[in-house]
């Protein structure tokens, strides 16, 4: 009798833990970094601060929400090097390369703002010059924080950076921010104390324990 009590009991508590996790689930607000290979993007390895791109790549640059780089979204248009570049001709001693800015949808974007257009550049500097030094060249202003995480560009959006956010687009953590915009999805868990989800599912579980002690001795 006992072990059917038990059971019971498990078999009453996966789901409810189960919906606690998903009710934690987040994601991060932030520019993500990609390189295209003919069509197909590809999230950079590296930080536009370290990227030093070659005369005719395509980088592109993606504001949105996501976990991490698996499920991060990748920059909209199909325009090429050819395409972007057509009207800047080449010069020695620079390099051109063909940017992509994509601003994200109005359900990325952070309360009371809204994106802007996106848009195609061609940034036409140093041959050693960075990712970072030919975006500042052409999507100016720019703005950092203090662990060099690139959080606005041509000043969107006006404030945050890579904070934690509800998977409904809601901050949840507006004080947290991501380390790095290619390790978004890793940040830990800077909440003040325990969500809603997870207290309620505690209380019910606890109703649910005294239930089967209860059942148990009535039984006996």
């Amino acid at each position: 009798m006992i072990r059917r009590a038990t059971v019971l009991f498990l078999a009453a508590l996966l789901p409810l833990l189960a919906g606690a996790g998903q009710a934690q689930a987040a994601g991060y607000r932030y520019w993500s970094f990609w390189e295209r290979d003919g069509s197909a993007w590809t999230y950079a390895t590296v930080g536009p601060s370290l990227s030093r791109p070659a005369d005719g790549d395509v980088q592109g640059f993606r504001f949105s929400v996501s976990e991490d780089s698996g499920d991060a979204a990748k920059p909209r248009g199909a325009a090429g090097f050819d395409t972007i570049c057509a009207k800047t001709p080449a010069k020695d001693g620079t390099k051109r390369v063909a940017l992509v800015i994509d601003f994200g949808t109005p359900g990325d974007a952070p309360s009371g703002e809204k994106p802007p257009a996106g848009r195609t550049a061609c940034a036409q500097v140093a041959e050693d010059a960075t990712t970072a030094e030919a975006l500042a060249s052409v999507a100016k202003p720019l703005r950092y924080d203090s662990n060099a995480l690139l959080c606005a560009i041509a000043g969107y959006p006006a404030k945050g950076c890579g904070e934690q956010v509800a998977t409904d687009g809601k901050d949840s953590s507006p004080t947290e921010t991501a380390g790095t915009a290619e390790t978004a999805g890793s940040a830990e868990d800077g909440g003040s104390g325990p969500s809603v989800g997870l207290i309620a599912g505690a209380a019910v579980v606890v109703v649910l324990g005294a239930a089967a002690v209860w059942q148990v001795r009535r039984r006996a």
